[in-house]
This record gives C-alpha cells, structure tokens and sequence, in this order.
C-alpha cells in the first residue's frame, strides 16, 4: 500500500481540507493520501516571508511522516517553499506542485502560461518556471488580482476572474494550456477546463500522480551530494 503524505504549508485548515479531496480524486484506489498542516504558520502563503515562515514546521511534518512509513510527500504551496530542504530530510520523493504542474504543462502542451493570485507572486513565479527550465514554452504568468484566502471568503468572484484569465492566456498569450498557480485553486480545474475548452492543469493533481509514479518505480531521494541527510548539530541559543 502506498503512502503519500500532502502538506499544505500554510495554517489554514479548511485549504488543507480541500487541497486534500483533490488530492484523494486524482489518487489510485490503492494509495492512501494524508492532508496536513503545520500550526503557528502564516495562514496564507504570499511572498518569501511567508514561505521562509512555514518551512521549519513544515520539515517537522516531514520527519513525523518519516517516522509514520509514508513513501513520498507533496507540498502543496505553489511557491514551492523549502523544497530543497524537504528532500534532504525525506527518504522517498518530495514533489512541489509548481514543479510537477510545469512538468505537466510542458509534456501535453507546447505552450503554456500561469494563472496566480496576487501581481506579487508573478516574478516569483517566473523565477521558479526559469529555475525549472521553462522559459522558453511559458508564455505567461498571469494573476486574478485577488488574495490566496478569498478563494474561499469570495469563491464565485475568484471564479469569475480565472475563467477571464484562463480564456485571455488562450486567446492573446497563445496558450495550449493553462497552470493553475495556488493549491487552493484545485477544486476548480474540471469546472474551467470545461467552461474554457483549454487543458487546465492543477498542481496538486499532478504532484500527486507524479508521486505515485516515482514510488511506484522505486526511485528514492538520492542521499549523494546535495540532498543528503542534514548533518546533526547542536542548535546555539541565542
């Protein structure tokens, strides 16, 4: 039985509640999928700040879920935030959604672009879409001007703006595909893709169906170089 544990590494239960039903939709019948969140984090993720605050508690799941036999974790934060770290800690695959979903969009599309939430998350975006090589196919990033939290406070005006987006990356960026940049965007991907005629690509879906791939082939973090286990140190108090 495979073991996929989804951390949403903000605070906000109810996100996690339904990044997790998206992640249980998109799961074989044989893999059992956890949603958890870590407390005491920023209840939305929407800059570096906020993600350089949910990464401690968010390795802490990690080292839990290690402890509990999961085979592979997903972050689900399109910001990808830690990933680097979360793979020195994990044994099994650690999968970030914005990764995953660019990976998605690159195989069934030859051009793509990237619906966000706020204007302040696009370079961020654009930095990660470069540091994953896919610049030259994202034609892209785009945001509905709303906060990550309104997705659920204003779900029918979030709604609105995306299928504006969604339809103006189709029509003027010349997009075959369309990424999905939040985790809390998820629930919403069959919906737009109909109303849009566009392959809309969730992250949490892809992730998950990537991790079920990679432990399905039995390949594990390498622990050689770069993501080796961290070296135990005593922490100095301040």
């Amino acid at each position: 039985m495979m073991r996929i544990l989804v951390i949403n590494p903000n605070s906000t239960a109810s996100m996690t509640a339904q990044i997790g039903e998206s992640a249980r939709r998109a799961a074989f019948p044989g893999t059992v999928v956890e949603a958890r969140n870590p407390r005491g984090t920023p209840a939305s993720i929407e800059g570096h700040a906020d993600g350089a605050l949910a990464v401690p508690a968010m390795l802490d799941l990690i080292r839990v879920g290690e402890a509990q036999g999961f085979d592979a974790y997903v972050i689900a934060c399109f910001d990808d935030p830690g990933l680097a770290a979360a793979r020195e800690v994990a044994r099994g695959p650690v999968i970030g959604i914005c990764q995953a979903g660019i990976q998605v969009a690159d195989t069934v599309s030859s051009r793509f672009s990237i619906v966000t939430t706020l204007p302040r998350s696009v370079p961020i975006i654009e930095d990660l879409v470069a540091s994953y090589g896919a610049v030259a196919r994202c034609r892209n990033v785009r945001a509905v001007n709303m906060p990550v939290l309104a997705l659920e406070q204003e779900p029918e005006r979030c709604e609105l703006r995306l299928l504006h987006e969604i339809k103006a990356a189709r029509d003027h960026d010349g997009a075959e595909a369309v990424l999905l940049g939040c985790s809390g965007m998820s629930e919403l991907c069959e919906r737009l893709q109909a109303q849009t005629g566009i392959p809309v690509i969730d992250g949490v879906r892809a992730a998950v169906k990537l991790a079920e791939a990679l432990v399905g082939g039995q390949y594990l973090t390498s622990k050689i170089g770069a993501y080796g286990f961290p070296r135990d140190k005593y922490l100095t108090a301040v």
